[in-house]
């Protein structure tokens, strides 16, 4: 397998930015959709990753596209862009929902026995016989990262052909991509099973998947292409965000974490920083903790993340 390659660094994001730039119009609005494979993707950025830990900016994504391609025909990359503030900014004012789904992936963890357990091994390595999913699971495994589209035909097997638990899903997809997000990995997992927008369920189906692989897949007959989506309960009311507190009068500690390293952003120039640490624990993402891969990644953004504070504030800075 072709390995596909992500930036953990600022300088590194930047120049994919750079060089997407072009595609950002109506190559990515034609070309988003399909995947033709590892070292064959020219119309997505493969940019998530570094936006998941703010080495670049939403903001710095729209503007390049706006600069390349006006508004119009940057159109469908910005929404694509603002899909994920939109889920963070979902997620944030329901936390409940976060709970709730802990809770169930730990009762489902806890209840993965038997039968159950071998299921779930074998989708996770790859060893279920859909050619596809099983290719995707090991694509997943090795790179840290899978095409959009995949993830939702991935998800739809998963919880409606393979008929397995889809907090499991969610939670493996959270522990192995370099970009997993609670907020994007969890109400994407929803909105595929039918439970974010109740009733409207994402179904796989083998035409789809073999035009968009450009026929290099074709589970033809190998999927449920008939299910109901699945049931959940309403939403818990809204949870006003705190106000964020003033910055301090005096000097103060910064502190960075792996969802946020764009540092330069975060703070006025001149702001007295007296210190500055990093932490990055993207272990804490499940139970099971994270790939390999996911923590080498994360704590190589930090180290990034740290150089950048410590050179715009003049303020040593250290790894916790």
């Amino acid at each position: 397998m072709d390995l596909e390659t992500f930036p953990a660094d600022r300088a590194g994001a930047l120049a994919r930015l750079h060089d997407f730039a072009p595609r950002m119009g109506r190559a990515y609005a034609e070309g988003r959709n399909s995947d033709p494979g590892p070292g064959q993707r020219r119309d997505v950025s493969r940019l998530s990753p570094a936006v998941r830990h703010r080495l670049v900016t939403e903001e710095e994504l729209i503007g390049a596209a706006l600069a390349a391609h006006g508004a119009q025909a940057a159109e469908k990359f910005i929404q694509e862009v603002f899909w994920r503030s939109y889920w963070k900014g979902w997620l944030e004012l329901r936390p409940g929902v976060w709970d709730a789904y802990c809770r169930e992936r730990d009762a489902a963890l806890a209840g993965a026995t038997g039968g159950m357990r071998k299921a779930l091994d074998r989708a996770m390595a790859g060893a279920t016989g859909i050619a596809c999913f099983d290719a995707w699971a090991e694509e997943l495994r090795a790179t840290g990262w899978l095409h959009n589209h995949v993830r939702m035909w991935f998800a739809s097997i998963w919880i409606f052909t393979l008929r397995l638990p889809w907090t499991l899903g969610a939670d493996f997809m959270l522990r192995h991509l370099l970009d997993g997000d609670a907020a994007s990995n969890t109400l994407s997992w929803r909105w595929v099973a039918g439970m974010q927008t109740p009733g409207k369920h994402y179904v796989a189906r083998a035409e789809n998947i073999r035009r968009h692989t450009l026929g290099r897949f074709d589970p033809e007959g190998e999927l449920d292409e008939n299910p109901l989506p699945l049931a959940a309960p309403a939403p818990p009311p809204l949870r006003p965000l705190p106000r964020a507190d003033a910055l301090p009068a005096g000097p103060f500690a910064l502190l960075l974490h792996e969802d946020d390293l764009h540092p330069e952003s975060l703070l006025p120039a001149g702001a007295p920083v007296a210190a500055i640490a990093g932490i990055a624990v993207p272990e804490a993402r499940s139970p099971l903790g994270c790939a390999p891969i996911v923590a080498d990644h994360a704590r190589a953004a930090l180290a990034d993340g740290l150089t950048r504070a410590a050179a715009a504030f003049g303020a040593p800075s250290v790894s916790l």
